[in-house]
């Protein structure tokens, strides 16, 4: 008899009420921030690719004024890269009381320009996609480490129990895929739930969520079963993340029946809803998509997490589709297909959240893995035409809502759109803030594993205080 096995016997179960401690600190009931919060939820928007800052949000007039010429001054990387200067192919005008300059690719989000706060000076550590897009979710180059979704839920919980804590969308699956959402070393618990957004069906989208044999009560009963076995089976294991995830995964799965397919459902939204966020109904009640680049499967995403956070949801990313579609290194007017795909959808969820008075508690993240240079795209690539290659030096995120201060610009890239020059805001600072408005010090939401204990932003991160209104 091992000492796990004397312990439950001797003491007449009491091991196990060890255990079911253990359970409850991987609890995803809601918990109290570290001071009080300016947002209680957040939505990421993740542009996956590397949309253009010069062409969306950081106007650069420099460009005009050098197109087709190469880079003046001092920058290495432009002589290495012999590039030219390109200027944008699209226009910029100012909008707003706040006259923020936006780029005509995003004019209906920019119909809200005083409710955004563009951060025209964020870097990553490195330009290539795989390692930044890690960052940008995980804050860390190299896979391994929870995402930014499995630390918010890990030190807040989430308001719905019928519904997981954090939850990933996405058209097919982004470059480097489910470690996105991964919880890594925390509990399972606050593991992100993946859910296609190329499916308009919720039981396609969701399968195999709702038994089509029994009543409710048989299978409560069957569910019961499977977690008694689980847990003497932990009980005799011993610490185990993967059964551990097995156990939080079938009693949240569980509770989902009650609400999922309904949350998910956006056939029940108003045709108006539907139409406005940029995907409608055919006659037999299936979406279809008004081009055939799919446009409204982001439209679809923006919608569901809309849906989600009214439900209590306290994190969800929206991924813009399979692999990394931003990603324009042959010719930058693909952005005009792409930012027809993500504007419209942008605008209505931010007019939604608006109206519902949700905005106010609701912090949205629009953005990508880095940017692109703003000299053409000429090394080794087949059929280029005015491509543009990574730029991970300086680059746009848009915030909006929960607690951000509207209608500004911080931070300035150089007079060419390059490198971050004023104001630089790293990946850790972009974390620290948003946790810091959701009420948790990021030096405080720490977790030991392997010896130390472990945070979001490593050891580095600061509240950008000036963006907080």
């Amino acid at each position: 008899m091992n000492r796990r096995d004397a312990l439950l016997q001797l003491t007449n179960g009491f091991g196990m009420v060890g255990l079911a401690g253990l359970l409850e600190g991987a609890s995803l009931s809601p918990k109290t921030p570290h001071f009080a919060p300016r947002a209680k939820q957040v939505i990421f928007l993740f542009l996956n690719g590397g949309p253009s800052q010069v062409d969306t949000f950081d106007p650069k007039p420099s460009l005009a004024k050098y197109h087709g010429q190469a880079i003046p001054g001092d920058y290495p990387k432009a002589k290495q890269e012999k590039g030219t200067l390109m200027k944008s192919p699209f226009s910029f005008k100012r909008y707003g009381q706040s006259g923020l300059e936006i780029s005509e690719l995003f004019a209906k989000t920019a119909a809200h320009a005083d409710d955004l706060c563009v951060i025209r000076s964020m870097q990553t550590d490195l330009p290539a996609h795989q390692q930044a897009i890690m960052q940008m979710n995980s804050g860390r180059v190299i896979p391994g480490f929870p995402s930014w979704g499995a630390w918010t839920t890990y030190g807040l919980g989430t308001e719905n129990a019928n519904l997981p804590g954090f939850i990933a969308l996405c058209a097919g699956v982004p470059d480097v895929g489910p470690q996105l959402w991964s919880s890594s070393f925390l509990p399972a618990a606050y593991q992100g739930t993946y859910v296609p957004a190329d499916e308009s069906d919720p039981e396609k989208m969701i399968q195999h969520l709702r038994s089509h044999t029994g009543t409710m009560a048989e299978q409560k009963k069957r569910v019961d079963l499977w977690q008694k076995l689980n847990r003497i089976e932990l009980a005799q294991r011993g610490a185990d993340a993967q059964l551990e995830g097995r156990i939080q995964s079938m009693e949240v799965a569980y509770r989902m029946q009650s609400e999922a397919l309904d949350a998910f459902d956006i056939l029940k939204e108003p045709e108006a809803v539907r139409v406005r966020y940029g995907a409608d109904q055919t006659e037999n009640g299936e979406m279809h998509i008004k081009s055939a680049t799919r446009d409204g499967d982001f439209a679809r995403a923006c919608l569901v997490a809309r849906r989600l956070i009214d439900r209590g949801v306290r994190a969800v990313q929206v991924y813009f589709g399979n692999d990394k579609p931003w990603d324009s290194h042959h010719d930058i007017l693909v952005h005009r297909r792409l930012a027809r795909q993500a504007d419209q959808p942008i605008a209505a969820l931010i007019a939604d959240l608006k109206a519902s008075g949700k905005l106010k508690e609701t912090l949205i993240i629009i953005g990508g893995e880095f940017g692109r240079r703003p000299w053409t795209e000429v090394a080794g690539r087949i059929n280029v035409q005015n491509g543009r290659n990574h730029n991970n030096e300086g680059f746009s995120t848009v915030l909006v809502g929960g607690g951000v201060k509207g209608g500004m610009a911080y931070g300035a890239t150089d007079e060419f759109g390059y490198q971050a020059v004023e104001n630089k805001v790293h990946v850790h600072d972009l974390h620290a803030t948003a946790l810091h408005l959701l009420g948790l010090d990021h030096t405080r939401l720490t977790y030991p594993y392997s010896g130390r204990d472990f945070r979001l932003t490593d050891v580095a991160g600061n509240v950008v205080k000036d963006i907080i209104a």
